[in-house]
């Protein structure tokens, strides 16, 4: 019962295969599209020689000449009519027996008095036009019954001749020839279509065995694929696997680095969390229960933005980008410095911004709002009470700038280097931070396309972040 079922499951699974764009057969194909292409160019090269050789040397007219060669030393018009009548029966079976040519020459010839000595019997039903004059010596054409025919007139000093050819249509001419070459090319084909086949299969072969190498690695092995390719063709392929490969191992350590350290640093807060609540539940005093509470809250909060700061990095770290969108960046900024007014006010610490009234361009709002909020956050955070916070937007040559300055206590030049990494904290500080912040800004940055760097801060003191980011051309 189960072999029905088993054998239209193979014969798709065959016809699946089949079906399966291939690289060899993408190359049969081309070959066998190039054969039509030179069988459609040799075709119409025959015919343009065809049309030029009934322009410039008409078979008809050397027919004509050469018959009247021939009976102009005929005097007996009995004579002259049969020389017509056989040469127009021989006429007659070459053009059946090549099979090229439709219907029958037909002739007439009449002294020079204009006495007719031979007439085609199938004239008299035709009805063609009778000669002109200056039509002597060339070629006319007249059509009789839905045939065109090609009319010879000429004469010499014994006779006059006319000759009526029935005109090959281009259809014909273009059906003939392009049968008579088809042959050809079909006996060229397997000695074409045979080595290109073998040549395409023996070059994938090199492909193919990279190929299983790949799927022969453990999943996860993320070491250089190792091939050592010598073809200049697979080169450029191993040399971006293994870069590709390298690039994950970086982004797989930076990703293991990343949550051991934030494994770290969220388990303080949670130590704390977990002691002061013991202490609240066990304690008798109110003063420790109080104390506890406070410590407990300020745990939560900081955890909290522990928490809210690694979705930022995870969120800024995805590949996909939102869509850019149309921002008047300069009011976005007043709103945003706003934000943070109420806690500078809380320690009489000054905001001020220089940015002109208004700027509108379109980039990433999210990795803007990460820039400027946390740059925002970290100099109100570290600067001492009635310093100063100074902003600075500008937009030149194509570039959006943002600068943050602070009076407080700076950054040492050795740290420089280090401040964007992620958990670090410079030492001196009495502010408390995850130590994200800065990385934060770095990627969201560096989403851009853009560049940070840290400078100089408020009248030689503190310190300064200088953010760059490349704004597209129709913002």
């Amino acid at each position: 019962m189960t072999r029905p079922m088993f054998i239209p499951h193979r014969l798709h699974s065959a016809w699946t295969r089949l079906a399966e764009p291939t690289l060899v057969r993408r190359s049969v194909v081309s070959v066998l599209l190039a054969f039509v292409l030179v069988w459609a160019v040799l075709l119409g090269y025959i015919f343009i020689t065809y049309k030029q050789a009934i322009n410039n040397e008409p078979g008809l007219q050397k027919y004509g000449d050469a018959l009247l060669v021939s009976l102009q030393d005929l005097t007996d018009p009995a004579h002259a009519a049969a020389a017509i009548a056989s040469t127009e029966t021989w006429t007659y079976i070459r053009r059946r027996q090549s099979g090229i040519f439709p219907g029958k020459t037909l002739h007439t010839l009449s002294d020079t008095a204009g006495h007719p000595v031979y007439v085609s019997p199938e004239l008299e039903a035709l009805n063609l036009p009778p000669p002109r004059a200056q039509a002597t010596g060339v070629i006319t054409e007249a059509n009789a019954q839905g045939t065109v025919y090609r009319i010879y007139t000429g004469h010499n000093a014994r006779w006059a001749l006319r000759v009526f050819e029935p005109k090959r249509t281009d259809s014909a001419f273009l059906a003939y020839n392009g049968r008579f070459i088809l042959p050809y090319l079909l006996l060229a084909m397997p000695f074409v279509l045979i080595p290109v086949w073998l040549s395409v299969r023996n070059g994938l072969r090199p492909l193919q065995q990279l190929a299983r190498r790949i799927a022969q690695r453990h999943t996860d092995d993320l070491q250089p694929v190792g091939f050592n390719a010598r073809h200049r063709e697979l080169k450029p392929l191993e040399q971006s696997l293994d870069t590709l490969l390298a690039r994950m191992r970086q982004k797989v350590e930076r990703e293991r680095a990343f949550v051991q350290d934030a494994a770290h640093e969220i388990r303080t807060p949670l130590a704390v969390i977990n002691a002061q609540a013991h202490v609240m539940a066990r304690s008798q005093s109110e003063d420790e229960r109080t104390q506890a509470q406070a410590h407990l809250e300020q745990a939560i909060a900081r955890t909290s933005h522990l928490a809210q700061q690694l979705l930022d990095l995870a969120a800024l770290d995805e590949a996909q980008r939102p869509a850019p969108r149309d921002l008047d960046v300069a009011q976005w900024l007043r709103a945003a410095l706003a934000q943070a007014a109420p806690e500078a006010m809380a320690r009489q610490i000054e905001l001020s911004l220089e940015a002109p009234d208004t700027l509108p361009t379109r980039l990433d709002v999210p990795a803007l709002e990460s820039i400027a909020h946390n740059l925002i956050d970290n100099a109100v955070r570290y600067v001492a009470a009635g310093g100063n916070v100074a902003l600075t937007l500008r937009h030149e040559s194509g570039q959006l700038h943002l600068a943050v300055q602070d009076d407080g206590p700076g950054i040492p030049a050795t740290e420089h280097n280090r401040v964007f990494e992620r958990f670090y904290r410079g030492l001196g500080h009495a502010a408390n931070g995850s130590g994200l912040g800065l990385a934060i800004v770095r990627q969201a940055v560096l989403r851009m396309g853009g560049q940070v760097r840290v400078g100089d801060g408020l009248n030689g003191q503190g310190v300064g972040f200088f953010v760059r980011i490349p704004l597209p051309r129709d913002a």
